[in-house]
Order: structure tokens, then C-alpha cells, then sequence
């Protein structure tokens, strides 16, 4: 009898949950093998994982977390679990990700850089030209740390911004998807999937009060019809989230110097399709 067997003839809630992450983690271990990422390499990666929820999500309240511990929770042997709490703690560059974010959140909402038919307006390059109505106060508006050209410069690389004919910056897409920049995709992508995985984990488990997360599902549809609903999504699924875009703008510019704004939320809009199989 296999182990999976076992579970499920006693735990059968147990075996529909890991056969529900097994289709989960078909398109990470698909992303996995294009990388030249082995078996070992992730099962590695997942110690790693197994070890830090156990240890910041799981302790006992005035007890110290041990190694004894997470082994009992995660089935990790011991010495596993002590190697990997001696890990120093990765660390991950975004400041530039961010900043990136946030700027083309102000620069699709906010009125002096849209028009009339609430599209992002393309931009002089400098203050000097443009005035408030400029790339450089665009930057100048989210951050006084960082000077615009390195940010232009890096939009140009991953395709994010473009020049026009009036040495203009414009952009390119309604929300900081890159064209290029593997870097900057994956940050998106982390936390994309991160943010969504959790609040789906989070309304399983009963918690309360339950995340937002809703979807549309069809099929047997032709290649034409999702293309037209496509346009619709993206269409009406920018609508809503240029709305709550800018009242999140607002609303972090009313919370500032405030001891309780820690909180941070994510709201997405995706879109697959794919041949039935």
C-alpha cells in the first residue's frame, strides 16, 4: 500500500488536498524544468518552506519554537531542521520593482497625468520642459531618493516606457507588466501568485473574515469567442482596477505618519485560456 493510500483511506480530506496541490504545482514545475531546475533542487526549496511556516506560523503560544518541534509538524529529520534555521535569511533587491509599481499606479489615476479619456499622457522627460506634467516629477512625486533617469533608463531596457517623435515618455502598457526583464517578472510573479495562493489557502481553512477571490469558468468555447471575451475582460477588468487604483492612492496619502498603517493588500485580474483536454 503507498503512503498516499494510506492517507487517504484514514485522512480522506488530507488526499483530496494533495491531489488539489498537485495540479496546483503544474505550471510551477513546468516553469521549474524550462529553468533547469531539478527534483533535488526543489525539493531542497521546499525544506526551506516547510521549516518557515512551521517556525513563524505554528509556535505555541510561550514556548519557544525547537527543532524538536517543526520535525514532529513538518516530518523534516532534526538535523534538517537545524541546518536550515541556521540559513541566513535571502535577501532580494525590489526597491526598483516597487518604485516602478507605484509610479505607473500614480501615472494611470492621477489627473495631472492622464487626459480627457482617463489615458496615461505622454510625458516631457524633464522639469524644465514639462513642469509638473513631467517624467522628472513623476519620480520626484513617490520618491526624492531616486533621480528619474536611472528609472527612465531601466523602463526603456525592459520595455515598460518608449521615446516618441517629441522626446516624449510614454507608456506603454496600463499596468507595469515589462516586456523584457526576467528579474522584474519574476518579482510579479511571486508575489502575484503568492497573494492569490494565500487567500485561497486562507478561505479553505475557514479563517475569518473570508479573503475576496471569484472567477468565471467556460468551456467548450471557440478560439474567436475567447478572444472577444478576452478584450472584455481586459477592458472592464481595467476599469476596476484603475478604480481601486487611485482610491488606494488616496487613501495611503491620508494614511501617512499613521502608527497603524501597516497593512498591505494585493487585488489582480488574470486571464487563461488553453485547449480543453
Amino acid at each position: 500500500m503507498t503512503k498516499n493510500a494510506e492517507i487517504s483511506s484514514d485522512n480522506p480530506i488530507k488526499e483530496k488536498v494533495l491531489t488539489a496541490l498537485q495540479r496546483v504545482m503544474k505550471p510551477l514545475v513546468r516553469l521549474a524544468l524550462t529553468q533547469g531546475i531539478n527534483y533535488q533542487m526543489l525539493l531542497e526549496t521546499l525544506k526551506i518552506v516547510f521549516v518557515q511556516v512551521a517556525e513563524e506560523e505554528f509556535k505555541l503560544s510561550q514556548r519557544e519554537q525547537t527543532d524538536s518541534r517543526i520535525s514532529l509538524l513538518t516530518g523534516l529529520h532534526r538535523k534538517d531542521v537545524h541546518r536550515l534555521r541556521d540559513l541566513p535569511e535571502s535577501t532580494q533587491t525590489t526597491s526598483l520593482v516597487t518604485l516602478g509599481s507605484q509610479l505607473v499606479g500614480l501615472w494611470i489615476s492621477d489627473a495631472d497625468f492622464v487626459d480627457a479619456q482617463g489615458k496615461p499622457k505622454p510625458l516631457a522627460r524633464l522639469a524644465s520642459v514639462g513642469g509638473n506634467v513631467s517624467f522628472d516629477r513623476l519620480v520626484a512625486r513617490v520618491s526624492k531618493d531616486i533621480r528619474a533617469r536611472p528609472v527612465l533608463d531601466e523602463w526603456l531596457r525592459i520595455g515598460v516606457a518608449y521615446i516618441d517623435d517629441q522626446d516624449r515618455v510614454c507608456l506603454n502598457n496600463e499596468a507595469f507588466v515589462p516586456s523584457e526583464g526576467f528579474e522584474e517578472k519574476l518579482f510579479f510573479f511571486q508575489q502575484n501568485i503568492h497573494d492569490h495562493a494565500a487567500a485561497t489557502a486562507h478561505n479553505l481553512m475557514n479563517l475569518t473574515p473570508p479573503m475576496l477571490e471569484r472567477c468565471v469558468y467556460y468551456d467548450s468555447l471557440t478560439l474567436e469567442a475567447i478572444s472577444e471575451l478576452k478584450v472584455l475582460a481586459e477592458n472592464q477588468g481595467m476599469t476596476a482596477l484603475k478604480a481601486v487604483n487611485a482610491r488606494a492612492i488616496e487613501l495611503q496619502t491620508e494614511s501617512q505618519n499613521n502608527a497603524d498603517a501597516n497593512q498591505r493588500f494585493t487585488y489582480a485580474l488574470y486571464f487563461y485560456h488553453v485547449q480543453k483536454t
